[in-house]
């Protein structure tokens, strides 16, 4: 398998070169267009990528979080998977950190450690999608995809905490 994996990349620039070739493609000046499209979406999603980065900083290292999770008083749930609940839409990883902090606390088989991997696995990075892609394209009407996608995450959650309690 792993002979297969060296391999293949190399291979398939290989088969594009060669294609190129056939067609009498100028592939350096192909490549350089395709260098600084790709340069110039890099530019058009960093301002969104950078404001996300600093709110999750802001927000997990002055334990906004933990007193949000002081406040909720619900004994339906355990308290613990909150903030891998939370900041699974907004960052994926910091949502992994949080993850393994909960695997090393309570166990991988502990009930919060299945419903934390749960929604590890089953919750997009939701703010984060919409932010990179829709700058990148210059949409500035999200709210009834932010709305779907937090909704789908919320049930994502709901259904893991209920499958993981029934089994």
């Amino acid at each position: 398998m792993i002979t297969i994996s060296n391999i293949i990349l190399p291979l398939i620039t290989l088969i594009v070169i060669i294609y190129a070739l056939y067609k009498k493609v100028n592939i350096y000046e192909e490549f350089l267009e395709g260098v600084k499209e790709g340069l110039k979406i890099s530019l058009d999603i960093f301002p969104s990528i950078f404001a996300i980065i600093i709110s999750v900083t802001v927000l997990v290292k002055s334990d906004l979080l933990n007193d949000l999770i002081s406040l909720i008083n619900i004994n339906l749930f355990p308290k613990e998977i909150l903030p891998i609940a939370i900041l699974r839409p907004i960052s994926s990883s910091s949502s992994m950190m949080i993850l393994n902090d909960i695997l090393l606390t309570h166990g991988a088989d502990s009930l919060i450690g299945k419903i934390s991997s749960i929604i590890a696995g089953s919750t997009d990075t939701t703010i984060y999608i919409i932010a990179m892609y829709y700058s990148s394209i210059k949409i500035k009407k999200i709210k009834q995809s932010l709305l779907i996608g937090l909704l789908a995450d919320l049930s994502c959650v709901i259904i893991s905490i209920i499958i993981v309690k029934i089994l």
